[in-house]
């Protein structure tokens, strides 16, 4: 069985009107709360096996902050993950190396919430920033993730009230 967490990246500062949407970092708010959006994570017991990111500033920063907290090394950026819609983002999952069990994907919006939605059948009207969908599949190799072919396990998000504390 084969296990896609996706994360948006935190809130983003828009301070400075002069930044390229790619060098963007994450504000406050977006820090805390990807740190504590991982700290979520841990705390209900899932992990990974691999970290995957886009490698834009504010989802580098926030898949730093979540390997601090699982104390996780190496973090793996593609290229592709920026600005990407389903088809790409479909791609970057079917070439997963089938050892991984367990990825964990960086990105952006409106492509993680179409995504999402279209592996799962879901109906996630945004995936808001900082939040972390969890989808299952019943097969073990990557190549065969289509769209319907997961399970929705989790959808969180920082402002969520249902997550137990």
């Amino acid at each position: 069985m084969k296990q896609l967490l996706m994360v948006r990246h935190g809130k983003s500062d828009w301070g400075n009107v002069d930044l390229a949407d790619f060098d963007r970092p994450l504000n406050s708010r977006g820090k805390k709360n990807a740190s504590e959006m991982a700290a979520r994570l841990l705390k209900q017991g899932f992990n990974f096996d691999l970290m995957v990111s886009s490698p834009a500033k504010r989802a580098k920063s926030t898949a730093k902050r979540f390997a601090k907290v699982f104390k996780y090394g190496d973090i793996t950026y593609e290229p592709s993950i920026y600005e990407a819609g389903t088809s790409n983002l479909l791609l970057v999952v079917n070439k997963l190396d089938n050892q991984f069990q367990k990825v964990i994907l960086f990105g952006h919006n409106p492509g993680f919430t179409d995504f999402a939605n279209q592996l799962t059948n879901a109906d996630i009207y945004n995936l808001p920033t900082a939040g972390i969908v969890v989808i299952t599949f019943p097969f073990d190799n990557w190549k065969m993730v289509s769209m319907g072919t997961g399970e929705l396990a989790l959808f969180d998000y920082p402002k969520n009230e249902g997550d137990g504390d």
